[in-house]
């Protein structure tokens, strides 16, 4: 194995290539939960692979052309079918490319003290899930494993990557983001806000990797439920970390670090849901 991430593990093929297995655990706050939720893995990967099809005219992404099952033995194919992607090796770029198009989590308590979001200036008058008058981009610094990821501006990103390539980040960052939200509109769902992650090619071409647009990395909102002023039920995990808000270890708040609380049948299978329903949204014709 290569990498074991909060979802997703990471096993190198030869010294190219990875295949990507996405599990059906689940992370809030960053700490992994002790319980899967039934199934995510295989519709992570199944969305992922629907987003960067969309998606390939703006950015290259880190897709082979070689199916996964191509690289594993006949044992371990049910381990992969569905839920796995077989990748190039990349350099990865250590800033998340976060788009916001609501104002919503994080970006609304900031906005709150500051009137803006990462170093962008946003207009008076705003309330929590208020569209904004235009995409923004809002990196964060990624921590190590067990860590949060840091809410960065712009010209710390550049201190970071260099200016040429924060800026073609930004670019493709937000075209990706503003044609996402028109495909998912049109099924329904508004995509408040999402977080990409590139890496470089050995020739150095800005390559699309990792996840995209899923409901791990993204939130997604019923349109037919949004209201300014106040977050729609979600088709992500949102359900899950507002279950986390009240519960408790061992009779005290829980206090988002490991170890972490047990989930009851009923938060696993609502949040397995949800998933789902924006998976079958997504999926309708028209």
């Amino acid at each position: 194995m290569l990498a074991r991430g909060k979802v997703r593990d990471n096993y190198a093929v030869g010294n190219d290539r990875i295949l990507m297995v996405a599990s059906d655990r689940i992370s809030a706050f960053d700490v992994v939960m002790n319980e899967p939720i039934p199934g995510k893995g295989a519709l992570l990967t199944q969305m992922a692979l629907f987003w960067f099809d969309k998606l390939g005219h703006i950015c290259p992404n880190h897709l082979t052309a070689d199916a996964p099952e191509s690289v594993v033995t006949d044992a371990e194919k049910p381990y992969v079918v569905q839920r796995a992607m077989l990748v190039r090796r990349l350099q990865p770029i250590p800033v998340e490319a976060v788009v916001r198009g609501y104002l919503a989590g994080s970006g609304w308590k900031e906005y709150q003290h500051h009137r803006s979001v990462c170093g962008v200036p946003l207009p008076e008058g705003l309330h929590n899930a208020s569209r904004l008058p235009a995409p923004i981009f809002t990196p964060a610094a990624k921590a190590p494993a067990g860590s949060h990821d840091e809410n960065i501006s712009f010209a710390q990103t550049v201190d970071m990557i260099g200016q040429d390539l924060a800026e073609r980040i930004r670019t493709i960052s937000i075209a990706l983001y503003e044609t996402a939200y028109g495909i998912a509109a049109a099924k329904g769902i508004l995509i408040a806000d999402t977080k990409f992650e590139f890496g470089l090619s050995p020739d150095g071409t800005l390559v699309l990797m990792d996840e995209v647009l899923t409901p791990d990395s993204s939130r997604y909102w019923p349109a037919e439920a949004y209201r300014e002023g106040a977050n729609p039920p979600s088709f992500d995990k949102q359900y899950l970390r507002d279950w986390l808000e009240t519960a408790q270890v061992d009779g005290a708040a829980w206090n988002k670090s490991p170890p972490a609380p047990t989930l009851p049948e009923e938060v696993i299978s609502l949040t397995a849901a949800k998933y789902q329903e924006a998976w079958t949204r997504l999926q309708a014709a028209g």
